[in-house]
């Protein structure tokens, strides 16, 4: 391969898998844009955890020391009962199955805007644009911009998260991948009157839990309020003022923070509104297109792993291409069969973390409450093993000279 062109690949979203994928593409000497449909890389965000195998992929990047200057150290997690009164605190760790010194905590836009300034001068990124339309051909992939340009890739990767557009145009509709883990949340910011700092505290009762959670020292909060629903409400996905009515409904308490939470909710101008769900597919590829992190396979909120599985996916699929040359059909079926048994034990993980979070019935918020007194009754065990469960190949060797 060292004389052939260079393969283009388009990859679709600038959040996390994205630019990863870009730079270890750019690495190994594929030409590479990343089309966004916001306008610059979005800041902000809830902190999310990079932590297992993951860890391993930004050193070889080279981008772990900055992360670390940006850690959170959370140090501790208060649950308390309906009236507010403590129950218990733990260590994140006993929930999240990380290794207290070693994880990585780190605000969602932090990480995008890290992955985005290490690829940033090697790759063409098109903000405030997506695609279209995709035609997939044996010479390529003919590709239809919103903003009109028209273009031929000879790859399209998809890392545009768990709605992605692009799994739409290529795999059908949403619906058919979609696991509804039956609840719905609801994400803003507000003051921090209380003087929180590296904490959460939880509010819980059957099938609900608030949120106030302190990303290190700062004079905002986190809030979230969690619910459990039988089925998504999908009339409320696209009207924000439905979010703020459905959700205002489900907690009319007076009691701990409920009411300034809600008043919060009604005034925030970063709502963010959702289900908790996974994307659970029979195959991440079909023809020149591929998929990549939650687009593939989004774990959910409640396995605390969706970063890190999309850092690792980047990293296994971009070598595994480099690896194959121009056969990208068995490159496709290698970056699956490698990392597959990884993402579904880390899927797993939301099925231990509902009961954890958000108990669903008062016998289950009783036996996580006693839990409180004894972590090893919680599932960070089951955590360390799933986060850790693959050993990174090393693509080195295997990358033939370009």
């Amino acid at each position: 391969m060292g004389n052939s062109p260079k393969q283009k690949v388009l990859i679709s979203g600038a959040s996390i898998a994205g630019p990863a994928l870009a730079h270890w593409l750019h690495r190994y000497g594929f030409e590479v844009t990343v089309v966004e449909k916001a306008d610059a890389v979005r800041g902000g965000g809830y902190p999310i955890d990079i932590r297992g195998t993951a860890l391993e992929v930004v050193r070889r990047m080279g981008v772990l020391p900055r992360l670390r200057a940006a850690h959170i150290d959370t140090r501790e997690l208060t649950f308390v009962a309906a009236d507010g009164n403590p129950v218990g605190s733990i260590r994140p760790e006993a929930v999240t199955g990380g290794v207290e010194g070693r994880d990585i905590e780190i605000p969602r836009g932090a990480l995008a805007e890290t992955l985005h300034a290490a690829v940033r001068d090697d790759v063409e990124f098109l903000f405030g644009d997506s695609i279209a339309t995709l035609h997939d051909h044996d010479g390529g992939v003919d590709v239809t911009f919103r903003g009109g340009a028209r273009r031929t890739f000879d790859l399209v990767v998809g890392a545009d998260g768990i709605h992605s557009h692009t799994r739409g145009l290529v795999f059908g509709p949403e619906e058919r991948y979609h696991r509804y883990l039956g609840y719905c949340f609801a994400g803003f910011t507000l003051p921090n009157h209380l003087g929180l700092a590296h904490e959460g505290v939880t509010w819980n009762t059957p099938g609900r839990a608030a949120v106030l959670f302190a990303a290190g020292d700062t004079d905002r909060l986190h809030g979230f309020l969690i619910f459990a629903r039988p089925e998504p409400p999908f009339d409320a996905f696209r009207n924000p003022d439905a979010q703020r009515d459905l959700v205002a409904s489900v907690f009319p308490e007076d009691d701990w923070e409920i009411p300034r939470m809600v008043a919060a909710l009604r005034a925030a101008d970063d709502l963010f509104f959702d289900v908790a769900g996974q994307i659970r597919m029979p195959r991440w590829s079909k023809g020149r297109v591929a998929l990549v992190g939650d687009a593939a396979h989004a774990p959910s909120f409640f396995s605390g792993q969706g970063s890190s599985t999309a850092l690792v996916g980047a990293y296994v699929l971009a070598g595994e291409l480099a690896s194959h040359g121009a056969d990208h059909p068995a490159a496709f079926a290698a970056y699956e069969r490698g990392i597959r048994e990884f993402v579904e034990l880390n899927q797993a993980l939301a099925d231990h973390g509902v009961p954890s979070l958000v108990p669903r019935t008062a016998e289950e918020l009783e036996m996580r409450n006693r839990a409180l007194l004894d972590p090893a009754g919680l599932p960070g065990d089951k955590g360390r093993a799933a986060n850790s469960a693959l050993t990174l190949p090393d693509y080195a060797d295997r990358v033939p000279a370009r």
